[in-house]
């Protein structure tokens, strides 16, 4: 037998098996030294509640009860009487514990049915997750534990052990060990369409860790390819594997493909652990994170087109006029023709490789501080949804406050008054502040203790005792502290905690970068926790909570509004949290100040504009901010349906106009963009129309442009499915916009209609901005030089 030691290990993810009759918790660990370890720990047992009637005399009959249902269904159960908290409400439960996760499956419906269980609660927590909650385990954070020493087994990792004693959080003090990164990226050759892993090899399987490597067949036979990128990684043993859209694709064609090549794609730190799919929805590997970059980039709304040479260039990470550009449909032509042929497939594979591995360095930061205040693992973090990263942070703390955790359940769809949207001053005003509430909804929410908790339905409740929400009178007590105050009040805190801690770094610090990346996922769960009430699927699910909480919203904005203009400000627009306002330091000053001290709520200036230009129409606006950069809200620019060339217009057409001062210039900028088009001077990717099919093809009725679309694309051999983009261009010819269509990897410039793009992209785009300053439709033609206002003319106007 080993001797006991003490040991300092980080979780990077929590699995469990069951050997005989007893589960065994699996911790993939990193050690102080970097090196790589499993702690098992055999000493916890699944359990659940039971929420009998609170009559003591009964209770113990019903436990009796669950004791002899246990005993017919032959499983070894324990029952416990607890005092835990229900909607902030004390009860009697009862706690049923068990030998194995799956006998909670087997027993908790019999146990709902005996008479006198009023409901079951956290049975569907999963058991990994319920040793991790129990222990106050979350990844990325130090943890010492009692331990003695075990051989390796079947692991692949450096030391195994078994926890005898622990675990135990230490402070944060130093950063985390260094994770090794592998990312990767597959190309198929699949000259009849749409790739088929029982027909199609996989011709290149591009690495990254550091150096580059790529595994390719020119005779397209590829069990040795894949062989061989197994072994990499088991050579390089990596902590972290990324790739670009691999979840849904890469993952998926190569354990397809392994299948039909009976290749044991075994790269787990397990042995004989081939990727498989979780229920979260990714591809799971055992004791590796395996992370997909796209669910990263799924979330952000700076560009609608999120391919990885796209994103890759919008990021900062490679400009696209610097790597190989291929389309999927020259790969194997381009393999076919020769060594040219294979080393731009190859140099196409690396970029993307590359990409992919400095993407991955952006992302992960903060998917790691995120992981670690959640608790759930990095590799599904970002697959799940906001708010179950929420709800997984909200569990954890209803453990420590002694609170059982709703049950999820299935409901309709409710609506409610949302935030208030002023009606915006329309024309171009110059020198104006946009001020935003900081967290507004949470710090409601901690004001007005708004919770289902403390939510009073059926009683009469005064001022003195509950809070009342204007405009639809919920109620909500004063005392005690709820649930959802009490987990915001620690969120917000340790949030402004960490800033005041930044400060004591320089910029360019690993501690500053650390606290900087965990104080952004402490703000993204603050600020979710409104929406998350009026999520349907939420467990706190709480529709008068949410609809309480936009009324004191809308009467905080209101308020605000009534203050500004007794203070001389010119109120421009309000939208849900934000006021823009005229931009007179001294008097904007006075009203943040007010704000602060009379509603109990931090703003501040968010932004300040050179000039902004507002149409009647609420949430539509055009922006020059001081340093320069041209906002744009509500127009063609930043919808998904329109051309990238009209998108460019729009944005050019707003800096002549704002910056310049000039509709002159603008007009004729528009003009000369159309004559471009007709040179064949415009890329065709600025030509791409792109639309999300949102139902299965044969469910739509008209034979909308980017339906038709789709149907060319599954003759080109490409499956459609809802939810996937298509990209269309159009062409010459007669008849509907339907039947002038064509994919955009098909189409070539000499076919494009420049008069559809001339008179339905780049004119419409262009007038959004330009009509209100007198500019017809004619003049951009070339038909007209109109007689147009002068810029001064609308300056002001409705102040």
């Amino acid at each position: 037998m080993s001797q006991e030691k003490n040991i300092e290990f980080q979780p990077l993810d929590v699995s469990y098996e069951v050997e005989g009759r007893k589960p065994k918790i699996i911790i993939w660990s990193k050690l102080r030294d970097g090196n790589t370890a499993v702690i098992e720990d055999r000493r916890f047992l699944p359990y659940f509640y039971a929420i009998p009637v609170q009559d003591d005399n009964y209770i113990e009959k019903i436990k009796r009860e669950i004791e002899r249902e246990c005993s017919r269904k032959k499983i070894a159960c324990m029952v416990q009487v607890n005092t835990k908290k229900y909607f902030g409400r004390n009860i009697k439960v009862l706690r049923i514990v068990v030998e194995i996760p799956e006998q909670v499956r087997q027993i908790r419906d019999a146990i709902k049915e005996i008479p006198g269980v009023e409901d079951v609660l956290e049975a569907d927590v999963r058991f990994s997750l319920r040793y991790m909650i129990d222990n106050d385990m979350k990844p990325f954070r130090w943890y010492s534990a009692k331990v003695k020493e075990l051989e390796k087994g079947n692991y692949r990792v450096h030391k195994v052990f078994e926890m005898i004693d622990g675990p135990r959080e230490l402070e944060a003090e130093s950063a985390p060990p260094k994770l090794k990164m592998f990312a990767f990226d597959i190309e198929v050759y699949s000259p009849a369409g749409s790739p088929k892993p029982s027909q199609d090899p996989i011709i290149i399987i591009g690495t990254m860790n550091g150096g580059i490597k790529q595994f390719y067949t020119v005779e397209k036979y590829d069990k040795k390819v894949i062989e061989d990128f197994a072994m990499k990684i088991i050579e390089e043993d990596p902590d972290l594997i990324v790739g670009y859209n691999t979840n849904s694709f890469d993952w998926q064609y190569l354990m397809e493909r392994s299948k039909v090549l009976k290749v044991n794609l075994d790269i787990g730190r397990k042995m004989n652990s081939p990727p498989s799919m979780s229920v979260m929805g990714h591809v799971s590997i055992q004791g590796r994170l395996n992370v997909d970059i796209f669910n990263f980039v799924e979330e952000m709304t700076g560009t609608k087109r999120k391919t990885l040479d796209e994103i890759a260039e919008y990021m900062g990470v490679m400009k696209k006029s610097e790597r190989t550009l291929l389309e999927w449909y020259d790969i194997p032509k381009l393999w076919d023709s020769g060594k040219a042929g294979i080393e731009k497939v190859l140099a196409y594979n690396k970029d993307d490789v590359v990409s992919t591995y400095r993407l991955a360095e952006k992302f992960i930061p903060f998917g790691i501080q995120l992981s670690g205040l959640t608790g759930i693992p990095l590799d599904q973090i970002m697959a799940a949804s906001v708010g179950f990263r929420l709800e997984y942070y909200l569990m954890r703390k209803a453990f420590k406050y002694g609170e059982l955790v709703p049950n999820r359940e299935e409901r309709g769809r409710e609506t409610y008054k949302g935030a208030i949207v002023l009606s915006p001053k329309p024309g171009v005003h110059e020198n104006v502040a946009v001020l935003d509430f900081a967290s507004m909804y949470p710090n409601i929410m901690i004001k007005y203790n708004v919770g289902p908790d403390t939510l009073v339905k059926d009683e009469n409740c005064s001022p003195e005792e509950c809070y009342i929400a204007p405009d639809v009178g919920h109620k909500f007590r004063k005392e005690p502290s709820g649930f959802f105050k009490s987990v915001l009040n620690e969120l917000l805190q340790a949030r402004k905690k960490m800033r005041e801690e930044m400060k004591k770094y320089k910029p360019d610090s690993p501690e500053y970068s650390i606290l900087d990346e965990r104080q952004k996922a402490v703000k993204v769960l603050a600020n979710a926790t409104y929406g998350y009430m009026g999520w349907q699927a939420a467990r706190w699910y709480c529709r008068e909570c949410a609809e309480a909480i936009t009324a004191w919203g809308r009467a905080n904005i209101t308020s605000a509004i009534d203050k500004a203009k007794k203070l001389g400000l010119s109120v421009i627009y309000g939208d849900t949290d934000s006021l823009f306002v005229e931009n007179k330091p001294e008097s904007v000053e006075k009203l943040i100040g007010w704000i602060n001290d009379e509603l109990g709520l931090e703003i501040k200036v968010d932004k300040i504009y050179k000039r902004l230009f507002f149409t009647e129409a609420k949430k539509r606006y055009v922006g020059l901010t001081q340093e320069g950069a041209i906002d744009i809200v509500g127009f063609e620019a930043i919808r998904g349906d329109w051309s990238e060339i009209a998108k460019d217009i729009q944005v050019e057409v707003a800096r002549l106009v704002l910056e310049e001062m000039s509709t002159k210039k603008a007009v004729e900028h528009v003009k000369n963009v159309i004559e471009m088009l007709r040179r064949k001077e415009i890329p065709m990717d600025k030509l791409v129309i792109w639309k999300t099919i949102t139902k299965r093809i044969e469910e739509y009725e008209v034979d909308a442009p980017h339906v038709a679309t789709a149907k060319m694309y599954e003759s080109y051999g490409l499956k459609i499915s809802p939810g996937d983009k298509v990209g269309y261009v159009v062409i010459k010819g007669g008849g509907k916009i339907s039947e002038k269509v064509k994919p955009y990897f098909a189409a070539s410039l000499e076919e494009i209609d420049v008069d559809y793009y001339a008179e339905h992209q780049i004119i419409p785009a262009a007038l959004r901005i330009l009509e209100y300053f007198g500019v017809k439709e004619i003049e951009l033609k070339g038909q007209s030089k109109g007689g147009q206002k002068s810029l001064m003319d609308f300056f002001g106007k409705s102040k």
